[in-house]
């Protein structure tokens, strides 16, 4: 069974198709997000970042490996992906793009969510396997709440703490604004972004060698925020 509150997003541009989906996984205990377009279910995994993709690769406005792709640049949630072709060479290149797992329609509302289940328990034994994590001369003890930079422990606050956890966790990817809101605040913080630019701005002068060029850090304009497994070379905002 799920985790309860997984989200998952359905990226289909068969209403008959999403309905059947719809109902299946929420019988399961998901929330369900929809999205009819390759569009609309990039804009929905950026803005309201889903623990699990079951993704249509013959949409409308582009075809599911670009989507995957595009995907796989920011976000390494697990992707199921549903076609009408059992090509072998297909799935192989789907599954070498990030793919991970591919159903054949039609197919079964058990067997999918049996693979989606199973996607979820590798994407979190993922996530808890590395005790420590390096990100350049960063180094966190997830057990102890450790931070030490170049070797030597610093001081963080509660709210410094857990938005370096957040992005520790998501070493090399981009969280956006609203997923670093929504898991650090509540209430009506959860709207205002100035908290958290000023949160990035505290944190960046305990990790950063020169914070107003941070390299460690990093800006996405527009979308979030990226922890970068290594130092970066050039200027980042």
């Amino acid at each position: 069974m799920s985790k309860p509150g997984n989200v998952v997003l359905l990226i289909e541009d068969e209403a008959k198709i999403r309905r059947f989906l719809r109902a299946g996984f929420e019988i399961h205990g998901f929330s369900v997000l929809e999205a009819e377009s390759a569009a609309a279910g990039l804009k929905t995994a950026t803005f309201n970042p889903p623990d699990l993709i079951i993704l249509d690769l013959a949409l409308p406005d582009m075809h599911g490996v670009e989507v995957l792709e595009r995907l796989r640049s920011w976000s390494n949630v697990p992707v199921i992906i549903l076609s009408v072709t059992s090509n072998e060479d297909e799935k192989v290149r789907l599954l070498q793009a990030g793919a991970d797992d591919y159903v054949v329609k039609p197919f079964g509302i058990a067997e999918l969510l049996a693979r989606g289940e199973a996607a979820l328990r590798r994407y979190f034994r993922r996530a808890t396997e590395n005790s420590v994590i390096v990100a350049g001369p960063l180094s966190i003890e997830l057990a102890s709440r450790t931070v030490s930079l170049n070797q030597t422990k610093i001081r963080l606050t509660r709210k410094e703490y857990r938005l370096l956890h957040i992005l520790a966790t998501h070493v090399g990817l981009v969280v956006t604004h609203d997923q670093l809101l929504a898991e650090i605040w509540s209430g009506n913080q959860r709207d205002n972004i100035q908290y958290l630019r000023t949160l990035v701005r505290k944190l960046r002068q305990k990790i950063e060698t020169d914070p107003n060029t941070p390299r460690l850090l990093v800006t996405e304009p527009g979308v979030g925020y990226r922890l970068h497994s290594r130092l970066e070379t050039g200027s980042y905002g």
